[in-house]
């Protein structure tokens, strides 16, 4: 993957190039680093994903130069052809030997606006290329003398160095970094004016990248080691930020949570951390009340995080960060304590608020990706995100499904209910999953009342239902194949988790000593608890700037009693949630349950686009 340049006979050093570049041109092909272009040009960077090749003709023939008589125009074409899924750019650019103040111009005959008259070098004019495409050029020659004019394509690292770089040759290695990516697509603003951190603004950058069965948003690159910082699109979960009067991040339930290894903790479900991820990220902590540069008061060391108030603000490149990209309709933590009793949370209409540290609301984990780390595939949408080296699985055919990590999707059920993700693997040898969203029915999410009590049992009114009619098949829920699947009983943990509480007593007696719970109940199919990965919600409560329901989320329950009498929580709409009365409220169900540890995927890649299929094992 190479960079490659075309200078004018000027020099000697210009003849060498020229020279070198006519020899590589009687092979009609050549080989260049796809890339994109920033449009802070003078922190332009190259990024490499694939090869771009391309062929200059005049009249059939190859070559690097072009001769245009007097008041000529001159017109040849360019075929380039881009293998790879990315969007490429180029630039074609032309040297010539024009007196000062005399000039060439060019056009390109395709559905590209004329760009306007250049005085020799066009450095501004950047094209696109999806697959394959050929381009008749139009080159100008205002004077009265013949003119012979110097060729090429732009890959250039710094398209103001038109000279030999300084390893002697025509050619520098360039790297396909999620900093370069991200950097330099045309689509992505960039605001460079914190010196610590470049971040990523507008209200849909191509900014998204699949890592660890989730889809993350790619915020700022760090300008000291170019780690780029990673949010979760959507809520993985949502729990209290910590007890009553305590807003700092060290030493919270939040922080836990972010950082357990456990089965039950975001980081102990992350896939390779060690090899993705930078452990030892710093995370400004510091409590304000103004969303404007954070001064480094308490910081706080930990391979995961939240984004900070002052970062979301950044998001976008106006006044109206409520139409950032960052806006995900959905509330969710920061990590910045707004005063001694309170801690910044984001709206659902995407303004910045605050809360008591005891409320529960969405999580967004964030970390920051390696320097190293490189994008082999993708174009940063949401329906083609990027996708990094080693989490780039291909051919899982007879891949054992415990294995895989939490979030990954899977074909399981029929109809409009045929979409799960994994969870955990919380039994060791099975697989965890959950509905992707709340069960429906002809569309509409169907709901039920919890039952007479908070504890979840065989019989009440949501137990029975999951584990008699959900489970029948001529209900439409299931098929056969899906019901010989799931192991016929796993333990459900049914702890209390009351005002302060931490997320830990859902499952634990306490949140030092890991013992279980004495609550628990066994049985086929359950909920998820309060505080579960995948716990959250992952769409849109609300489009941007707004208040407004898409009508696309829905309320659900957990399996966490708020007490134990008549409340359990509830995943809300937004996110956050709330105890709800279990006899008074008809909400949606999204059943939980565990898969055999003998069942493996027979197609797919685990994405939303392309979910997992699967079967038992003979």
């Amino acid at each position: 993957m190479k960079q490659i340049l075309l200078n004018t006979k000027i020099s000697k050093i210009y003849m060498i190039c020229v020279i070198l570049i006519a020899f590589l041109l009687l092979t009609s092909y050549f080989s260049y680093a796809m890339f994109t272009v920033s449009k802070e040009k003078s922190n332009a960077i190259s990024i490499v994903t694939g090869t771009l090749s391309y062929v200059l003709k005049i009249d059939g023939v190859s070559t690097d130069k072009l001769v245009v008589g007097p008041k000529e125009e001159k017109t040849f074409t360019i075929t380039l052809s881009n293998p790879n899924e990315r969007m490429a750019r180029f630039n074609f650019y032309y040297l010539n030997n024009l007196p000062s103040g005399v000039f060439a111009g060019y056009k390109i005959i395709d559905n590209y606006n004329t760009p306007p008259i250049d005085t020799g070098v066009n450095l501004e004019k950047v094209n696109t290329i999806s697959s394959s495409q050929t381009y008749q050029i139009v080159l100008a020659n205002h004077t009265e003398e013949e003119q012979i004019i110097n060729l090429g394509v732009s890959v250039g690292l710094d398209y103001n160095n038109l000279s030999l770089p300084s390893n002697g040759h025509l050619f520098r290695e360039i790297t396909n970094t999620v900093s370069d990516t991200i950097l330099f697509d045309t689509k992505n603003n960039i605001n460079v004016e914190d010196n610590e951190q470049y971040f990523v603004t507008g209200e849909d950058p191509n900014n998204y990248i699949w890592y660890s069965g989730k889809l993350w948003r790619a915020v700022s690159i760090d300008t000291s080691d170019n780690s780029v910082k990673l949010v979760t699109q959507w809520n993985i979960s949502a729990i209290s930020y910590n007890e009553s009067g305590n807003t700092a991040f060290e030493g919270s339930y939040m922080e836990e949570w972010l950082n357990d290894i456990s089965v039950d903790g975001f980081l102990g479900n992350l896939r390779e951390p060690e090899k993705f991820i930078k452990m030892n990220s710093v995370w400004n902590a510091t409590e304000t009340a103004e969303t404007t540069k954070l001064a480094k008061t308490t910081l706080v060391t930990d391979p995961v995080g939240l984004l900070s108030s002052y970062e979301h603000t950044m998001s976008y490149s106006g006044t109206d960060y409520t139409t950032g990209y960052l806006n995900n309709g959905l509330g969710w933590w920061s990590i910045t304590p707004y005063n001694d009793t309170q801690v910044c949370v984001v709206f659902s209409d995407g303004s910045i608020s605050y809360d008591l540290p005891t409320e529960v609301a969405g999580i967004r984990p964030t970390i920051n990706l390696k320097p190293s780390i490189k994008i082999v595939k993708g174009n940063g949408t949401e329906n083609n995100p990027y996708r990094i080296d080693g989490d780039n699985d291909t051919n899982l055919l007879g891949t054992l499904l415990n294995t895989r990590y939490s979030g990954e999707y899977i074909r399981f059920g029929t109809g409009e209910n045929n979409l799960y993700r994994i969870v955990s693997h919380e039994n060791v040898m099975g697989t965890k999953i959950t509905s992707a969203e709340p069960l429906k029915k002809s569309g509409n999410f169907i709901t039920t009342t919890f039952g007479n009590n908070s504890i979840f049992t065989n019989n009440n009114t949501i137990g029975t239902f999951l584990n008699r009619d959900y489970l029948n098949i001529e209900n439409g829920y299931l098929k056969s194949e899906d019901i010989a699947m799931i192991e016929e009983s796993s333990t459900w943990y049914l702890g209390v988790v009351g005002d302060s509480d931490s997320y830990k007593l859902a499952k634990y007696t306490n949140t030092t000593d890991n013992i279980f719970t004495t609550s628990i109940i066994y049985t086929k199919v359950g909920l998820l608890r309060l505080g579960e990965l995948m716990a959250g919600q992952f769409t849109r409560y609300s489009e941007k700037g707004e208040n407004i329901p898409t009508n696309l989320t829905t309320m659900y329950w957990t399996l966490t009693p708020y007490n134990n009498t008549n409340y359990v929580h509830r995943i809300r709409n937004s996110g956050s949630s709330i105890p709800t009365d279990t006899t008074q409220v008809a909400i949606s169900i999204k059943p939980s349950l565990n898969l055999k540890q003998n069942v493996i995927i027979t197609g797919g890649d685990g994405t939303l686009q392309n979910p997992f299929t699967l079967a038992l094992a003979s």
